[in-house]
């Protein structure tokens, strides 16, 4: 199970290694089950440069003029036909976009000067990128290290920009999709690509990364995944609070709904447009729900109906904070007397001199 963290809220599910509830004993012939949870800070998160499409390049590199553009996709092109699938960097491709820019120089009769271009593109690459603590040159996330067996992995994003972060899942679930692709087909047999195991992608906040009204870098790929990837065995699960800014087409691929307590007509209305066989009065019910109650309706289960959720076992890692309460123990009169005596100068000599 992998979780995309962009809050940072995830961390504390490292509690449930040793929490008995997610433990199982051995039967004698196995040796039992313990709960693993690896946490990826944001600074361990890392995306190769050279698994990055031109998309990836356009959403990093905003407000590219049309011949910038235009260069950096053949630019891209050439340095993936040189290497041949093999890892480059940003010098590879500065070096091929001065390449390409040559080339194009030489197929033009007219002879024109594209130095600028050149100039303003590299400056752009390597203020985004020999810069960056995210993209890298020959890191990036393996795929057997964070999709083992009887492991959760969460990737915490905060502190990272919203644009790099829809990158980031933009170029993880195609990597993940062309894996379990290649595995199935018996096309890897070993290595980064070998994944012999179904999958489950938990995506918080997912109408950042498929919000609708507009397409943004992982809109698509998720859109694909959603469609195709549960016949190789890839698993999607999208958490919102905010439906009604979710992509209609990626709210409808999912199958089996889990509704909590919704007051946003908005979002009511675009909850009730994605399940089918929902009665109104149960939808009726959206806004009464109480704290731990959900509806849960679709593909897995025969019926919709009315749960309550199980108090967590761990620590809540994105809980609001009760202001009236600290308020009220900061003006307590135990906490003000702690405060007096902390702050009274040594030995009750206010005038007390040192030169005297």
């Amino acid at each position: 199970v992998l979780i995309i963290d962009p809050h940072g809220e995830y961390g504390t599910l490292d509690q449930i290694a040793n929490a008995p509830q997610f433990t199982e004993s051995g039967d004698g012939r196995g040796s039992g089950y313990q709960a693993h949870v690896r946490v990826y800070k944001p600074e361990q998160v890392k995306v190769r440069i050279s698994t990055l499409n031109i998309g990836d390049m356009r959403q990093l590199l905003p407000e590219m003029t049309e011949k910038q553009q235009y260069l950096l996709s053949r630019a891209l092109r050439k340095v993936h036909e040189t290497k041949r699938g093999t890892p480059w960097g940003v010098a590879d491709l500065k070096q091929s976009i001065k390449a390409v820019s040559k080339q194009k120089g030489d197929e033009d009769n007219e002879g024109a000067d594209d130095s600028s271009t050149v100039h303003a593109l590299t400056w752009r690459v390597e203020q985004r990128f020999e810069h960056s603590f995210t993209f890298d040159d020959t890191q990036h996330l393996d795929l057997p290290e964070i999709f083992k067996p009887g492991q959760c992995t969460v990737l915490q994003l905060n502190e990272i920009d919203e644009r790099d972060q829809q990158v980031i899942v933009a170029t993880l679930l195609r990597r993940l999709n062309q894996a379990r692709m290649d595995t199935e087909r018996g096309k890897v047999h070993a290595g980064e690509s070998y994944l012999p195991y179904p999958v489950f992608v938990l995506l918080e906040e997912a109408h950042h990364f498929a919000p609708g009204g507009t397409e943004v870098v992982s809109t698509a790929i998720l859109k694909q995944v959603l469609a195709e990837g549960r016949k190789f065995g890839i698993g999607v699960g999208l958490i919102s609070q905010r439906p009604g800014k979710l992509d209609a087409d990626v709210l409808s691929q999912c199958q089996t709904q889990c509704i909590m307590r919704i007051v946003n007509e908005i979002d009511q209305k675009s909850v009730a447009a994605a399940i089918e066989g929902v009665g109104r009065d149960l939808l009726d019910n959206l806004p009464a729900l109480s704290k731990g109650q959900v509806i849960v309706a679709g593909a897995g289960v025969n019926t919709p109906v009315i749960c309550r959720v199980r108090t967590r076992y761990t620590k809540h890692g994105g809980e609001s904070k009760d202001a009236p309460d600290i308020w009220q123990k900061y003006f307590s009169q135990d906490a003000q007397e702690s405060r007096r005596r902390s702050e009274a100068p040594l030995n009750g000599n206010k005038g007390f001199n040192l030169l005297r």
